[in-house]
This record gives structure tokens, C-alpha cells and sequence, in this order.
């Protein structure tokens, strides 16, 4: 059946889901069980209260369908009832139909219409699935939704609930300060309500009957940044030492019509392309930035990940379609002329831009994240991987001590470079160790 459920980790999950919190939060590291749990919990609910409605979210719709539609629901669903055939999903609404008349919906944040179809319901249970990657503004939609009046079997009314998941990122992230600290993300004031927001924390070692040895020891073997999130499942501090502070990466307001902040001048797509996309090797980095008619910078959206060539090749067009971008830009050093061929292989007529790595990944990081120090840059979404990565490059940065590879900053570097070309100027100082400011003058 592909798992089986730890009685301990059982116990203590349902101890926080059948709390009086409104709000409960799991964390932990990698492959613990969260999502099966969270989606055993709701099924629970949805049977026991007829005509209830549930909903299940994650970033996007297609992640959202692969991870519930097509793999937990199904296999959880098998181990709660072996002998009983699965609701149907019906793709049209979104959602499974339950013996009952119970609904549990599926759906994305990325999608208007579908968030626009998904807000016109109220729902007994939300569960926000992988909430690193949901910002703050979602969960605060969402909760606007759990208005459902629903009752019980017994005649008594089913509790309003809100679930949430993750694999901890660090503690600037706004579930950390939300359901830890108790505090408003926003203002840093305390929780008037705190016994309403609940959290447990689950690890890998609390599901070992579902995960192969060789597993746990790869999550051991990690580097001390990922072990720590991925085994450990303990939320991060930033380095001392990192070249940004999250306090300097503001995301800016949507503007008038739903999109950018302001009418952009310039926009660019920069690719970071890894030399394999085998598991475990470095990602690509795939950026847009944006230089706005008010001079001010702009990340537009971060599509970075694990690519073969012709794949990261076809998703950077796309992206340079989509955006209505002025050109690609792309990292030369591993690819040589391959990355300009696959380019082409996709868009013969792409304007394009070729950049060489002569200078440490350090030296060229530096003079933008002093523009992110001085509020000449903001971000158009929460992009909450980039800025991880952001904050873990440090003055004196080694790969070879990491064990990892910034290839997200690397394309954000190229593409803030390419919008300010004249970001890589520098002013003798006195002192050499001092950052030169830009050669550019911003309103």
C-alpha cells in the first residue's frame, strides 16, 4: 500500500488536530508522513460530517494534483478503507465527491480563475500543503474562507480548522513567526489570540516504516544548511556573514492592473545552466528582472530548478514569451556555445546575450545586494527559494565547503547586471576592501 501509519507519530498528530486550536501547523524534515496525515485527518472529517465541504491548496494546481490527486489521497485512502471504492475526482470542479456528499477540492494559488472558483466556497477545513512556498497574504486569504457551519453525525457542530505543512525554511519565514513566536508577520506585535494557533513538529525518524534505510543515512550525509531542514527539520538563522538581510528584500505592491508594480522599461530573462540534471546536482537558475520607468529595480519571478538542457532551453523562452522580455542572457562558463545552441534549437530570433564568469561569485553578488541594502530593489513575489538561497551566501562563500551551488543568485546577479549595465563599474576607494557604489543614479 506504500506506507503504513507510525502509532506514535499518529498519536501525536491527532492530538494537535483535534485540538481547540483553529490554526495548526506541522513541521519537520523530509518524507515525515505530513501530507498522509493532514490528508487522513480531512478525509476523517468530511465523512463524519455530511455535506461538508474541505479544501486542500499548494503554490500551483499541477503540484497540487500531483501530490493529492494522484499519489496521497489515493494511497491513504487504501490504508483508512481497503475494501471501499475511492470517491471520484472530478477534474471539471476540482474536486473528490464523497459517499456522503462531502467535497473535498483541490486546487493552486498560481491560477485566477481557479482561486477566483476556489474563494466562492466556504469550507470546514482548509489545508495549505508545502506553506513554504504560499506567502503570508494567501494564508490570510484563505483563512477568510473557513466559515463553514457544518454538523457532525452526533448533532454536534464539526470545528472549523485550518492545516498547515512545511519543511522549515528559516526563522524569518511567516509560519516561524506566526505559530512559534506568536507574533503578527507583518508588525512583530504579539498575538492577541495565541492559544488559537497550535504546532508539532515531525521528523523522518518518526516515519522510518515508510523509508528506506539508505535514505535516512543520504539525509544524514547532507550538508549542515540542508541536513538541518531536511533531517533535523529545525527551522534556520540567517549567516551573520550573508551579503543580504532579509529585512532589505521588500516585495512590492501589485500594481493598478493586477500586475507589476509599475510599467517596466526593460525586462530580461538570465539562465544559470547546471552541467547535469541528475538528482542531487546543481540546479539552473532561471530569473526575470525588470529595470521599472521609475529606475528602480525588479525580480519578476524565479522559474529556477533541475533541468536537462532542452528543457530549462524551452522554459526560458517561454518565459521570455510570456514576460514580453527585451532578451535572454545566460552564463557561459559550463555550457560554452551548447547554451547558445539550445537557445536557438528552441527560438532562432531570440535576442541573446552571452556572459562570462571572470570574477568570483562573491565580487559580482556584491554590488547588487547593495542595492537591495539601499531599497533599489524589490521583489514581485514572495520567491521564498531565491531568497533562502540569498541569504546563505556569505562574504568569504566556498562551494567546496557548501557543498552547493548558488545558481539562483548567479541568474538574479546576471539579470540585475544586464537591467544596470553599469553595475559592474567600480571607484578606486581608499580602502579595497570596501564595495564601490553603482555608477548609476536612481530615483
Amino acid at each position: 500500500m506504500g506506507f503504513v501509519f507510525n502509532p506514535g507519530q499518529q498519536r501525536a498528530v491527532s492530538e494537535l488536530l483535534t485540538t481547540t486550536a483553529r490554526f495548526c501547523l506541522m513541521y519537520g524534515g523530509s518524507r515525515s508522513g505530513k501530507t498522509a496525515l493532514a490528508v487522513s485527518c480531512i478525509i476523517d472529517r468530511a465523512l463524519i460530517a455530511d455535506g461538508s465541504r474541505h479544501l486542500i491548496v499548494r503554490r500551483t494546481a499541477g503540484a497540487a494534483v500531483r501530490a493529492i490527486v494522484k499519489d496521497t489521497f489515493p494511497k491513504v485512502w487504501r490504508l483508512k478503507f481497503p475494501d471501499v471504492t475511492r470517491p471520484n475526482y472530478n477534474s471539471q470542479l476540482g474536486c473528490f465527491v464523497m459517499p456522503n456528499g462531502s467535497e473535498i477540492w483541490i486546487g493552486g494559488l498560481n491560477d485566477d480563475n481557479a482561486v477566483e472558483r476556489i474563494l466562492g466556497n466556504e469550507y470546514a477545513t482548509i489545508y495549505i500543503n508545502e506553506a513554504s512556498e504560499v506567502p503570508f497574504a494567501s494564508f490570510t486569504l484563505l483563512r477568510s474562507r473557513l466559515a463553514q457551519v457544518c454538523t457532525k453525525r452526533n448533532g454536534k457542530q464539526l470545528a472549523q480548522k485550518l492545516y498547515l505543512d512545511l519543511n522549515p525554511t528559516t526563522i524569518q519565514h511567516w509560519t516561524y513567526k506566526q505559530f512559534v513566536l506568536k507574533t503578527e508577520p507583518e508588525t512583530g506585535d504579539k498575538i492577541s489570540d495565541p492559544d488559537r494557533y497550535g504546532f508539532i513538529q515531525i521528523n523522518p525518524t518518526d516515519n522510518l516504516a515508510n523509508l528506506s534505510d539508505d535514505y535516512i543515512l543520504d539525509l544524514k550525509s547532507l550538508s549542515s544548511r540542508a541536513r538541518k531542514r531536511f533531517y533535523d527539520g529545525n527551522f534556520g538563522s540567517d549567516d551573520d556573514a550573508a551579503l543580504w538581510r532579509r529585512e532589505w528584500i521588500k516585495i512590492a505592491p501589485t500594481g493598478p492592473d493586477g500586475k507589476w508594480p509599475v510599467e517596466m522599461r526593460r525586462i530580461v530573462v538570465a539562465i544559470d545552466p547546471a552541467a547535469s540534471s541528475k538528482p542531487g546536482s546543481d540546479e539552473t537558475g532561471i530569473v526575470a528582472a525588470g529595470l521599472g520607468v521609475d529606475n528602480r529595480g525588479y525580480i519578476l519571478t524565479d522559474e529556477s530548478g533541475r533541468y536537462k538542457p532542452e528543457e530549462w532551453a524551452k522554459k526560458s523562452v517561454a518565459l521570455y514569451r510570456s514576460l514580453d522580455a527585451d532578451r535572454i542572457v545566460a552564463e557561459v562558463n559550463n555550457g560554452g556555445d551548447m547554451v547558445e545552441s539550445m537557445i536557438r534549437a528552441v527560438d532562432n530570433l531570440i535576442p541573446y546575450k552571452a556572459v562570462h564568469a571572470s570574477r568570483g561569485k562573491v565580487t559580482r553578488a556584491e554590488p547588487v545586494a547593495a542595492l537591495y541594502e539601499l531599497g533599489k530593489i524589490s521583489h514581485c513575489a514572495e520567491l521564498s527559494e531565491l531568497v533562502d538561497q540569498m541569504c546563505a551566501v556569505t562574504i568569504d562563500f566556498n562551494r567546496a565547503d557548501q557543498g552547493w551551488s548558488p545558481d539562483r543568485v548567479d541568474a538574479l546577479v546576471w539579470a540585475v547586471t544586464d537591467i544596470f549595465p553599469n553595475l559592474t563599474s567600480t571607484r578606486k576607494r581608499a580602502n579595497s576592501n570596501q564595495i564601490a557604489a553603482p555608477s548609476f543614479s536612481m530615483v
